[in-house]
């Protein structure tokens, strides 16, 4: 199964839904997870340096018998190496450990105050290098986006934040929309701290799929990149598994009423 791509605004394309790699660092257990993921479609693996798992992926793909321009390779600038000295280094170091001489998406993992101007001119470098094929941030808010405009001289092409039912941040998808930046969804199930709404419940009775199914696919119907992450093969299968129906307008009419600012993971949102 091929998955769909999105356009991004410097003409390059990234698949929709990918493998999200927070937390899994035991060897055995990645390789299992990212051969179930190859075999079921998956392209697009996201990683980044505080995962602590670049070089699992590296090997990983390596060895999966798929040619490096048909993976779409993520990583992220970790806290520690926004100073502009340390971004280039620390990137050669992920280089060295995914095995690849370019990653296809860079990503400045946090809005780091006082640092993230200067990593962001370092991440623009890299990209003009050819050695990151697509740069963005992670986790910036619209203040954060803002002040980019005083500063960038690329436009990041993807922010990746939090995003699910529970966590609409309709202020941000609205900039990003008009700014051409794509937003890449993470924890689109919520770290599965709410999977009892019986609103999203009966629309996965209604079209036959699960709970999770229906967080995925309300994502990716927003226009976002979703990346659920999982390393039990049931799930990893179910979760790509949602390319073969569509909600209904009355389905995301329920879905909008669910956002109640619900955020799971690290909030950047009173970072100055």
């Amino acid at each position: 199964m091929k998955v769909p791509d999105i356009k991004l605004s410097n003409g390059n394309h990234v698949p929709v839904l990918g493998m999200g790699l927070w937390q899994s660092k035991d060897a055995e257990v990645f390789n299992k997870a990212f051969k179930l993921a190859i075999d079921a479609g998956y392209r697009h693996f996201d990683s980044a340096q505080v995962y602590d798992n670049e070089h699992l992926l590296g090997a990983a793909w390596k060895d999966c018998g798929i040619k490096r321009e048909e993976l779409f390779i993520v990583t992220k600038i970790w806290l520690k190496n926004f100073v502009y000295s340390q971004v280039g280094k620390s990137f050669e170091k992920s280089l060295a450990n995914l095995q690849t001489d370019y990653v296809d998406l860079l990503l400045l993992h946090f809005p780091v105050t006082g640092l993230r101007r200067k990593a962001w001119q370092a991440l623009e470098e890299i990209y003009e290098s050819g050695r990151a094929k697509n740069i963005g941030v992670s986790n910036y808010t619209v203040k954060h986006l803002k002040e980019m405009k005083k500063y960038a001289k690329i436009t990041p092409q993807i922010n990746q934040v939090e995003m699910h039912v529970f966590l609409q941040q309709p202020d941000l998808v609205e900039y990003c929309r008009k700014e051409g930046i794509i937003l890449e969804a993470y924890s689109p199930i919520a770290h599965a701290k709410d999977m009892t709404n019986e609103t999203i419940q009966s629309i996965a009775d209604k079209h036959g799929k699960t709970y999770a199914q229906i967080m995925i696919r309300w994502c990716i119907e927003q226009g976002f990149v979703v990346i659920p992450k999982s390393v039990t093969p049931k799930r990893i299968k179910e979760n790509i598994a949602v390319f073969d129906f569509k909600l209904d307008k009355q389905d995301i009419d329920s879905l909008k009423k669910l956002d109640r600012d619900f955020r799971t993971c690290w909030s950047p949102v009173h970072v100055p």
